[in-house]
């Protein structure tokens, strides 16, 4: 009798290996959690061996289910490889895009151009992760991500890259602060008063830490937080002063607590790039998105 495993039920079972426990499984592929267990349990009947230990805290593959596994998701790509290449004879760009991003770019760039991209390839699906700059470049250096967006000096050799936008650094201070006075404010005179930092060990961090040692101006940073919205939160609070790129503060400010200067240094001009693993050839889904994004880049 000819063995009949879906395509369906491998995706599901790749998502319980992902995520190590049936139950959050089954609320990321939308689906009972009683019918996924169900699912995988026919699995096994059908391969006549065990994929999962399970326990109270949750499941482990087992060595088959490692082999299923990694099976599954050639099986998956291959699928994947055969719906884009029938579209592609109809002139139709379909297929997904994994793409990563630092925050400054998924905050106050991404959005508007993604929306219209995926109005122009509907067929496309954009997988969009916000990651440090350096695991963006990790991740298109590994080629976990088809495209990358950050905040980089020098690119790695092994991938192509491109200017995706200028996004000189602000100083936020809250309203009525001495500061405001100056239309633009100095390292030294930023070094001066109490900072609220984003990140820790991201790209804008390691960078005012490496000016702070370079001009032994030592910052006094009263609290770290991890995203550009924590950061305004707590300038208007009163708790200290930040420095963040222009995309992160246009798009916070809405405010009337907290106003902006530009920084006067010039490693402020920070620019944002694109990168993606030089290999050839690139997906069709891939290119679409690597041109629309060129072809935009005062649109954010």
């Amino acid at each position: 009798m000819p063995l009949r495993v879906d395509p369906y039920t491998l995706q599901l079972f790749v998502s319980v290996a992902r995520e190590g426990s049936i139950s959050r499984a089954a609320l990321k592929e939308h689906i009972a959690t009683s019918a996924l267990s169900r699912r995988v349990a026919d699995l096994e009947h059908a391969l006549g061996v065990a994929l999962l230990s399970r326990s109270p805290l949750g499941v482990v593959v087992t060595d088959a289910g490692r082999l299923v596994m990694e099976r599954a998701q050639q099986i998956e790509l291959g699928l994947e490889a055969l719906v884009r290449d029938v579209h592609e004879l109809q002139g139709v760009v379909t297929g997904r895009v994994r793409l990563y991003a630092n925050a400054s770019a998924v905050i106050g760039f991404l959005p508007e151009r993604l929306s219209r991209f995926c109005a122009t390839y509907p067929q496309v699906a954009v997988e969009l992760e916000e990651r440090l700059s350096s695991e963006v470049v990790r991740a298109c250096l590994d080629d976990v991500s088809d495209i990358g967006i950050a905040a980089m000096d020098q690119v790695p050799s092994g991938l192509d890259n491109w200017k995706f936008a200028d996004d000189p650094l602000q100083v936020i201070v809250p309203r009525g602060h001495e500061l405001t006075k100056l239309d633009a404010v100095t390292f030294e005179r930023f070094a001066a008063f109490p900072v609220v930092s984003v990140q820790h060990g991201g790209a804008l961090d390691r960078l005012l830490r490496e000016r702070s040692a370079q001009t032994r101006l030592p910052l006094r940073v009263v609290v770290t937080v991890n995203s550009f919205d924590g950061v305004c939160r707590m300038v208007q609070a009163g708790l200290g002063i930040a420095m963040v790129p222009l995309s992160a503060a246009r798009a916070y400010a809405g405010s009337s607590l907290f106003e902006l200067r530009p920084l006067q240094e010039r490693w402020a001009r920070r620019e944002l790039k694109m990168m993606a693993l030089r290999k050839e050839p690139r997906s069709a889904a891939v290119q679409a998105l690597l041109a629309f994004l060129q072809e935009h880049p005062n649109s954010g």
